[in-house]
């Protein structure tokens, strides 16, 4: 059964639940309304014939006549003596010799029973009220006093056709209206499953599934993240393809000088020492590509291995500047901001590369006389590291994208100009900051320079767990 046909069983249903606790109750509600109007005339017509009752001077009960016993058209009267004489009853059961209800003679309190009267012209469903006689705390006898429930029985015959159309006519137009709704409201769903149908047999994660209903009702929802997720999924494809792309460039040209200088050697046949320390450089090149993509998958994954321990993060930023001071020999100045004395809890060897990585990008990518300056800071919560320079700066274009793996501009800072990086350092930086609980920013203009904030959690907690774990 499909998801419309069940919706609109279920609100069918519904409705026609409500419709009958409805009728029920107004059914109920009637009845008992009817059966209490029936038993205050029963109540009225027992005291006015009570007030006619009396006890002869031998303690015998007597009837005075009356036209409330005599000629009574809408109730049956009985006037029961203790032995269970009946000493008056109203003319239209004057041939009944039987009590209208002989098990409620005998009781001491009013009793209502609705009981089913045999006559010559039928059955009659009747109504009847038992009042016993007592002259102090004697009893003397009873009254018994019956109404015909013919009116009641018709009205809840009629009540139960109206009520039974009803039901079934709201049923009709329930189950028609939900049948309506649940399409159209459900036929967005449809678009959903055609798109992706689509999809799947042209492989064109371009296409979006339009949708003209309110964008805050649930199915707006439902096809705003699917469409999100198709974007997503378009932009992991692409950043595949252009990953495989660029890894097939990358190992091509030391593939190629590889072969080169080995079918060199070989029209030569003789060793060639130049040859051999250009094949050992590529093979180095290689060797760093395939690492750094695997500390990439691994950060990626969210798998990669941290040994934890406290460090002293100024004085690793000290370390790292003397390094690169060695980089930076005549062409950058390198100065150090202000320094803050920071303790953290990170794996010093990975939290350098990411230093590594920032500071060496500012010394390839700032002309020469330029200046990079490496500062710490700390707040309450966090640690954060600044490397500024006053280089070419980035354009607004390439911003969202320069952390991506081989990301290609035209100013791009994740290709180095020497030919020895890949576009993998800003990556590593990101993955090996966001695996710490850290987080990395950049601001850039065009011709005034670049800065990178690197932001960490100052909480030393991570390591102390570790070492009780030890």
């Amino acid at each position: 059964m499909s998801l419309r046909a069940r919706l609109a069983l279920l609100f069918t249903a519904i409705v026609v639940g409500i419709l009958l606790l409805f009728g029920v109750a107004v059914y109920v509600t009637v009845s008992a309304s009817l059966t209490n109007e029936i038993d205050n005339n029963l109540q009225t017509t027992a005291s006015r014939v009570i007030r006619n009752i009396y006890v002869g001077d031998r303690g015998e009960l007597n009837v005075k006549t009356s036209p409330e016993v005599e000629f009574a058209t809408d109730s049956f009267i009985q006037v029961w003596d203790r032995s269970n004489n009946l000493r008056a009853a109203s003319a239209n059961v004057r041939n009944l010799t039987q009590p209208l209800n002989s098990a409620a003679l005998q009781s001491s309190q009013p009793v209502f029973d609705d009981l089913i009267l045999t006559t010559e012209n039928g059955d009659i469903h009747l109504r009847v009220l038992t009042v016993p006689l007592v002259v102090g705390d004697r009893p003397i006898g009873a009254i018994q006093i019956g109404t015909s429930l013919a009116v009641v029985d018709a009205a809840q015959q009629a009540l139960v056709i109206v009520l039974a159309i009803g039901v079934i006519l709201s049923t009709l137009i329930a189950g028609m209206a939900s049948w309506i709704s649940t399409q159209q409201a459900l036929s967005p769903l449809e678009d959903v499953t055609e798109t992706a149908l689509q999809i799947t047999r042209a492989d064109d994660l371009s296409r979006r599934i339009p949708y003209k209903g309110p964008p805050q009702d649930e199915i707006g929802q439902l096809i705003h993240a699917f469409n999100q997720t198709l974007g997503r999924l378009e932009n992991l494809f692409n950043t595949q393809r252009r990953f495989l792309a660029d890894v097939g460039h990358e190992l091509r040209t030391p593939l190629t000088v590889i072969k080169g200088n080995v079918d060199l050697m070989r029209m030569m046949k003789e060793m060639d020492t130049e040859s051999m320390d250009s094949i050992e450089s590529e093979v180095e090149r290689m060797t760093r590509l395939v690492g750094d993509l695997m500390l990439l998958a691994q950060a990626e994954s969210g798998k990669l291995p941290l040994h934890l321990q406290i460090i002293e993060l100024d004085t690793l930023i000290l370390e790292v500047m003397q390094q690169m001071r060695v980089v930076a020999k005549d062409k950058v100045k390198l100065h150090l901001g202000g320094m803050d004395q920071v303790l953290i809890c990170a794996d010093k060897d990975k939290l350098k590369q990411v230093l590594v990585n920032l500071i060496q990008n500012a010394i390839n990518y700032t002309p020469k006389g330029g200046e990079v300056v490496v500062s710490l800071s700390k707040n309450e919560n966090q640690a954060q590291i600044s490397v500024q320079d006053n280089g070419p700066g980035i354009s607004p274009e390439d911003l969202p994208y320069i952390f991506e793996r081989f990301y290609r501009a035209e100013k791009s800072r994740t290709r180095a100009k020497d030919g020895k990086g890949f576009g993998l350092g800003l990556s590593i930086a990101y993955w090996i900051v966001k695996n710490h609980e850290g987080s990395i920013e950049v601001d850039s203009k065009l011709g005034e320079g670049t800065t990178f904030r690197v932001k960490l959690p100052l909480s030393l907690k991570a390591c102390q767990e570790e070492a009780n774990q030890k």
